[in-house]
């Protein structure tokens, strides 16, 4: 009877414990594991078919598990900064415990892995777009004419025109898109809004990348834009934006959105608006022009 009992404890105890599992999302990623020899996966199909069983076994037994992206290159360094051997399981469990508080991880809600993967490869972009706009932010320095801190005043101001945009958009869910190009490579934004009628809910961390990468564009004065899509029951979405100029936001003309929703980005070639869209001008923010003489 005390055996059945303890058995019975562990089990319920084991539904307590939250796992994170480190995915290989690609072929290539997977290649570069099979060189250890305590790899014993042979091909990267049946790999990603027994993830996802074991996965939906812990679901059925009721336990959380969260999905995290496993970066070969990266698991190596920990290797060497640890001084752990690398064909060894152990090592692996404690990379992926430590990619669990620090990389980018999403929690197995029972959808199929291959919905999964994208969204989890996405996530990883947005962390890293995330950090590297805050490192160039960062490396920005002070003000040549007052010494404040131009980029932390940059996001300060982003985080305004942000609350502008939202507080002058007609009702409804939102959409925006926020680019910035520059070297090496654009880098781009997303943020999505639901509106109850009551409130606005937002994912923080979405709204964390979308005010960083604006700041970015205004700090820098490099082109960009920002776009915005309002969705509401019953009435055409409105579509309407801004660009980046002189650290602010310059309004498009109706006209300029929908060249820009109606034309193919690679051929140039004209393609049929949407159905049921206006593209418009927006609304006046009524934000104040920043000090002349300042770099911010």
């Amino acid at each position: 009877m005390a055996h059945t009992d303890n058995r019975t404890m562990r089990r319920v105890l084991h539904r307590e414990i939250a796992g994170t599992i480190g995915l290989l999302t690609d072929e290539h990623d997977f290649r570069a594991m099979r060189r250890y020899r305590s790899f014993t996966f042979a091909d990267h199909a049946t790999y990603l078919k027994q993830v996802e069983a074991l996965l939906r076994t812990r679901a059925l037994q009721g336990s959380h598990t969260t999905v995290a992206l496993f970066d070969p290159e990266a698991y190596a360094e920990f290797c060497t900064q640890k001084g752990l051997d690398p064909d060894h399981p152990s090592s692996r469990t404690r990379f992926t415990a430590q990619i669990a508080t620090t990389g980018p991880t999403l929690p197995y809600d029972g959808r199929p892995l291959a919905d999964l993967l994208p969204a989890l490869v996405d996530e990883a972009v947005r962390q890293a777009t995330w950090e590297y706009a805050t490192t160039l932010l960062a490396r920005l320095g002070p003000c040549a004419s007052c010494g404040e801190d131009i980029g932390r005043a940059a996001f300060s101001r982003a985080a305004s025109l942000l609350v502008r945009i939202l507080d002058t958009a007609p009702p409804g869910d939102r959409h925006l898109v926020c680019s910035v190009t520059g070297p090496p490579e654009t880098l781009t934004a997303a943020l999505h809004i639901t509106d109850d009628g009551a409130s606005l809910e937002l994912n923080e961390s979405e709204a964390l990348e979308f005010t960083t990468i604006l700041a970015l564009g205004l700090a820098t004065d490099s082109p960009g834009g920002l776009v915005i899509r309002t969705s509401a029951p019953d009435s055409p979405d409105r579509v309407y934006g801004w660009r980046m100029r002189g650290y602010g936001l310059e309004p498009l003309t109706a006209g300029e959105v929908f060249d820009a929703y109606c034309t193919d980005v690679e051929s140039g070639d004209l393609i049929s608006p949407e159905s049921n869209v206006d593209y418009c001008a927006p609304p006046d923010l009524g934000e104040e022009k920043p000090t002349p003489g300042h770099q911010h």
